[in-house]
């Protein structure tokens, strides 16, 4: 498959996801792409293509940072600080794992943040439904 082909529809994709998208739903677009890097990651890790393991890795804690910075400390209570705790924990977890080539570092991180992309899927079903 033509690499370059690919990622301009992968592009093309993403634009026509995000243009119209709430932001729970931009939420879900930035997990699903956390999703993908991180199994990415772990292909690179198991293939040992160990710079392309901490490119991935890199993206994964920067898609983490991002999703934490969107918080609202403000309004958000103790529900925000949890999460973003968790998503902290996570890109700790990402960083153990590129640095101690731990696939179950990995695991665990990829377990939570499909855990938590279960939680934001609720939270949009909750809006859609109403």
């Amino acid at each position: 498959m033509d690499y370059e082909a690919y990622r301009s529809y992968h592009a093309v994709n993403l634009e026509s996801q995000t243009h119209a998208a709430s932001q729970v739903e931009l939420v879900l677009v930035l997990f699903d792409g956390l999703l993908e890097e991180i199994a990415r990651a772990r292909g690179h890790l198991q293939q040992r293509r160990y710079e392309q393991k901490g490119e991935s890795i890199s993206k994964c804690i920067n898609i983490l940072n991002g999703l934490s910075s969107a918080l609202d400390f403000e309004s958000g209570g103790e529900v925000v600080a949890n999460l973003a705790r968790l998503y902290d924990y996570c890109a700790h977890r990402l960083y153990q794992a590129s640095v101690e080539l731990d696939i179950a570092a990995l695991d665990e991180a990829e377990q939570l943040l499909a855990t938590l992309k279960g939680g934001w899927i609720g939270v949009r079903d909750q809006h859609d439904a109403a």
